[in-house]
């Protein structure tokens, strides 16, 4: 059964970003050996937005969080705590959300990023539901934000037609009712080599001894990373239903991370969940790694309605992965 808590974590608010520049499935056809029709029918994707030179994942979340508080007329003087998620952040050091925190005139606010690639949300989302639940912090924002473009070769058409840039974010609150109700967090070390960005860090410093120019950029082995996403998110899912006496006619959506259409699909397909049930932005935005899943929530928010169990999932680098329960509450 779901379990009982003195405080839940709310989503109280949501807001997202997505850059003005698109590159098209045409686009693409121009700089790799590609086509419309090819991209379409192994992605579902027909364009994606990239961030303009000049700009940072930083200053997405800065739009994100903006937007949120617009929508939401949230304070941001009240933000006590910040968890971005990352896997493109704009410096070594330090962190992207201290950089956030600059670019909007926070201070005094606990800040830090988080690195679980694909999955980072879902990591950030629960770290910071659990910091709520404690009832030392009342107003906790989560960003997910990636310029994942930065690390993609524009030639290489394995990576190229999958990812985009942006940004989504979440206002925690605590609550008696619900909010945020479980989570499945899961990591094993095993898939390091087949996905990764390898230049950059300690290992290999970018024009060190070791340095090639590959380092630079995302390589992934698109069938190992298919056939493990489907199955540990699929897993994941059912563990978490199955923990909190659940089913899947129980959930009213199911928001996975958007890495491709044929792996969210598939997902649905394994749960048993109808296609109807499983929100999907993945043709016009693309994997935007670490916003996927804020980001869709955030672009189907006045279909999904106040009550309505989610059953979020994703899956990432490392391998990195888990499930998420929430009942929406906006």
């Amino acid at each position: 059964m779901l379990r009982n808590k003195q405080h839940y974590a709310q989503i109280t608010a949501i807001g997202g970003y997505l850059p003005k520049n698109k590159r098209t499935n045409a686009d693409l056809e121009r700089l790799s050996d590609t086509s419309d029709e090819w991209i379409m029918k192994r992605t579902g994707i027909k364009e994606r937005r990239i961030l303009e030179d000049g700009l940072a994942t930083s200053d997405m979340a800065v739009e994100a969080i903006r937007e949120l508080c617009e929508t939401y007329q949230k304070d941001l003087k009240t933000i006590d705590a910040l968890l971005v998620a990352t896997s493109s952040p704009d410096m070594p050091m330090p962190s992207t959300a201290n950089i956030i925190c600059d670019k909007l005139n926070l201070t005094n606010v606990w800040a830090f990023d988080m690195n679980a690639a694909c999955s980072g949300f879902l990591y950030a989302l629960d770290m910071g539901a659990a910091l709520v639940e404690t009832g030392r912090y009342k107003n906790v924002v989560i960003v997910g934000a990636d310029k994942i473009s930065s690390y993609v070769d524009s030639k290489d058409r394995s990576t190229n037609i999958l990812f985009g840039d942006g940004a989504g974010a979440v206002w925690l609150e605590p609550s008696r009712e619900t909010g945020v109700l479980d989570a499945l967090l899961l990591s094993d070390g095993k898939g390091i080599e087949y996905l990764n960005i390898k230049g950059g860090g300690s290992r290999y410093p970018y024009d060190g001894e070791h340095w090639n120019a590959d380092h630079r950029y995302l390589k992934q082995d698109g069938k190992v990373v298919f056939k493990n996403a489907v199955t540990a998110m699929s897993q994941a899912c059912q563990s978490l239903l199955d923990k909190n006496g659940l089913t899947v006619e129980d959930v009213n959506w199911l928001v996975a991370h958007q890495a491709n259409k044929r792996i969210i699909d598939a997902v649905g397909k394994e749960l048993g969940i109808e296609e109807t049930k499983a929100l999907n932005n993945i043709t016009y935005s693309g994997n935007t790694i670490a916003a996927t899943i804020p980001l869709c929530i955030w672009e189907y928010k006045n279909q999904i309605k106040k009550g309505d169990l989610l059953l979020l999932t994703a899956f990432g680098a490392g391998f990195s992965w888990g499930a998420s329960l929430l009942q929406w509450n906006i």
